[in-house]
């Protein structure tokens, strides 16, 4: 199952590109054993100034079509690790071939993209810097990809 990253804004080269890099490699080499990834990044710009709604129109042409649909926001699902492995896992044994996570721009996903979703993810109550929550997801990605591996990458 391909992993898709689908964001709002370039991020440039700096600390949060290199992790960003490092985690969705080690969670390809990990992954692929498993039916999982590779995973890509597809960072839109709203250059018109469209607001939300246009980012949400870019962020629909990035996800593939057939896609499960996973918006990163903070209303949705808060899950512990192994429950986030297990969810990915789920998908790709329903054979889904693409799943896509979504993160929207400075004020969050529009509402039409939102209801779109087929499920919502929540790093918690608190709201965190889209940029930092690209990083933040591809170590969950890799965190998972470890858990369904058996690796001790994740202690309990």
């Amino acid at each position: 199952m391909k992993v898709h990253i689908c964001a709002v804004g370039r991020l440039r080269a700096g600390p949060e590109r290199t992790l960003l890099d490092d985690y969705l490699t080690r969670f390809d080499r990990t992954g692929r054993a498993l039916g999982l990834g590779p995973a890509q990044m597809h960072e839109v710009e709203d250059k018109k100034g469209g607001g939300m709604a246009g980012e949400a129109e870019l962020l629909g042409r990035a996800i593939p079509k057939g896609a499960v649909i996973c918006a990163m926001d903070e209303r949705g699902k808060v899950m512990t690790s192994p429950d986030f492995a297990n969810q990915l896992g789920a998908w790709r044994d329903m054979g889904r071939s693409d799943v896509a996570f979504v993160i929207g721009g400075a004020d969050g996903i529009d509402p039409t993209l939102r209801a779109r979703a087929d499920f919502k993810l929540s790093f918690g109550k608190m709201v965190w810097p889209h940029m930092l929550a690209r990083v933040m997801l591809s170590e969950q990605l890799y965190r998972a990809a470890s858990i369904l591996a058996g690796s001790p990458y994740h202690r309990v």
